[in-house]
């Protein structure tokens, strides 16, 4: 969700850009303003992602206004005038919507808003589990809980903290498909660690769990990298 204001010195502005805002379901309208010194005092104990923003206004115009605030927040300037757009754009508005505007042109500047919102704060969504089948069953396995891998010919076990191990019938190649590139690595041809769990490494050898793990030759060069990473 967005957090957003709006601030204008006409009160039908304000009116329709609440009624726009409260008709996209990702923004958040919180508030409205109509003098810049309530809205800086509320932006100074309330920081949002977004404002809307007049750029005509008596006492401080919208493009001072923007400069002054304290954090890092988006922008949509809305004017009647035309000619103050080029200087929106130089401040990295993210659009620019000239009075009298329609709910589509609101949507389109709040969809371009969005994308870049999105842009700046990536969701996680790496996996945070392991699914496999052991057993005759599914099993779901946190991946904070693997101590390590090992390979068993055609079985892998699966050391797991505080818990038995489980066998599962899988290839090392189609486990490491299954697990974060950037949280999991194969150092010999039968076994993969989670960086998390690695102690120290010593002489070749890595310590997991309490247990002593060999790096296989053809396995040092992108382990070292990665770990010295």
């Amino acid at each position: 969700m967005i957090r957003a204001i709006a601030l204008d010195d006409e009160p039908p502005a304000l009116r329709i850009l609440a009624n726009f805002g409260s008709r996209v379901d990702f923004i958040d309208l919180q508030k409205t303003f109509s003098r810049t010194d309530d809205a800086m005092q509320y932006l100074q104990n309330f920081p949002v992602d977004l404002i809307f923003l007049d750029i005509n206004m008596p006492s401080m115009s919208g493009l001072d206004f923007f400069q002054s605030i304290p954090h890092e927040v988006m922008v949509i300037f809305t004017t009647a005038y035309a000619e103050h757009a080029v200087e929106g754009f130089n401040l990295n508005a993210v659009d620019y919507l000239l009075k009298p505007f329609t709910f589509e042109r609101f949507q389109q500047a709040a969809n371009k808003a969005k994308d870049h919102f999105s842009f700046k704060n990536p969701t996680d969504t790496s996996p945070k589990y392991l699914m496999v089948r052991a057993d005759y069953s599914l099993h779901k396995i946190a991946l904070t809980d693997i101590l390590f891998i090992e390979g068993l010919d055609d079985y892998l076990k699966i050391h797991i903290q505080h818990s038995k191990p489980l066998v599962v019938r899988m290839t090392m190649k189609s486990m490491l498909q299954k697990l974060p590139e950037l949280e999991f690595i194969r150092v010999h041809r039968s076994f993969i660690i989670p960086f998390a769990r690695i102690e120290n490494v010593r002489n070749k050898i890595i310590s997991v769990a309490g247990e002593e793990i060999p790096i296989g030759s053809s396995y040092e060069e992108l382990f070292t990298n990665r770990f010295k990473a």
